[in-house]
């Protein structure tokens, strides 16, 4: 072998390893916006991150994640989606939170977007329809707006004497607060009682909130759905048990953490579904073509415990219709 050769040979070897390294595929980047703060949400990220894994990505190993977190101030999400937006990420997690999907959709219409929402995705405007999406938005709806009556309507069979309930929502959520709150007054007008809606949006409210309640004579208080709420099933459960008010939440970890009785879908199961959708995004998917997922299945769970705690007696038709009785 010629000497010209022989060196081009070996500036080619030398060359290559360095060429095929950069041709490798750039690790996709997943731009997550919660609510809160990733200390409380840490269950949902582990469920998001397992949705993730049945579609084939694991984060560090071939997927990124950049997090963009709230700490439970829903004003400082449309600055975080925009921040996010303009990172260029391949798409955009917004789970469990409307105030995030809002902002989301409104930070671009290009990026992919993944939400998990307790409220009519139609009526706000995120999709067209739920079986075509028709943009660049899809994600996991629950029933929680159509089944907060059903909330009153348990802590009624527990005291049909009462004349008065409570009900809590988050104000600075008006797109869930709002549907909430007049879907449970319209319940109570057909159950014939009074309803008080209280507001909390900071922990010090939500600790106020048990004591009107309680100050109010409200035998019962029903917790709207929100992601605020969500983070804060243990405190809530506590405040049930500190206030001896009978509470009724979405979900089982709220009874399964000493609260009264939980009716609503597995909030695990609505985050893994967010994750298995922002996977096959990943994968190629368009948004416009995965139909919007609903949650229909609603299960009952009742803690006998905390009923003895309480004095409370439950009916036995409730205990026939739960799910599961914790003791």
């Amino acid at each position: 072998m010629k000497r010209r050769a022989f060196i081009a040979l070996l500036g080619g070897a030398a060359i290559w390893p360095l060429a095929a390294r950069a041709q490798q595929p750039v690790m996709p980047v997943i731009g997550f916006l919660g609510n809160d703060s990733p200390d409380l949400w840490a269950n949902y990220l582990r469920a998001f991150k397992q949705g993730l894994r049945e579609t084939g990505y694991v984060e560090g190993h071939n997927v990124a994640i950049e997090y963009r977190w709230a700490e439970g101030r829903n004003d400082r999400l449309p600055a975080l989606a925009t921040e996010v937006a303009s990172r260029q990420v391949t798409v955009i997690a917004a789970p469990g939170s409307t105030p995030a999907a809002l902002a989301a959709s409104a930070a671009t219409t290009t990026i992919p977007i993944v939400f998990a929402i307790a409220t009519d995705p139609v009526g706000l405007g995120l999709v067209a329809s739920l079986a075509r999406p028709g943009g660049n938005v899809t994600g996991v709806v629950t029933l929680n707006v159509e089944i907060a009556p059903k909330r009153l309507e348990l802590l009624h069979e527990l005291f049909p004497a009462a004349t008065s309930f409570a009900l809590l929502v988050n104000p600075t959520n008006p797109p869930l607060a709002e549907p909430v709150s007049k879907e449970v007054q319209t319940a109570a007008r057909v159950l014939g009682v009074k309803l008080h809606v209280l507001h909390a949006s900071s922990d010090p409210e939500v600790d106020a909130v048990f004591a009107t309640a309680t100050r109010l004579q409200a035998p019962g208080l029903v917790i709207g759905p929100d992601t605020f709420f969500n983070s804060r099933i243990e405190h809530l459960a506590g405040l049930t048990v500190r206030h001896a008010l009978p509470a009724v939440y979405q979900w089982r970890e709220f009874a399964t953490a000493g609260g009264l009785l939980s009716y609503g879908s597995s909030v695990t199961d609505v985050y893994r579904q967010a994750g298995i959708y922002t996977g096959r995004i990943l994968k190629g998917e368009k948004p416009a073509d995965l139909p919007v997922q609903q949650m229909t299945k609603v299960e009952l769970f009742i803690n006998l415990k905390t009923a003895k705690a309480l004095g409370l007696t439950m009916p036995t038709a409730l205990l026939v219709r739960a799910n599961e009785v914790i003791e």
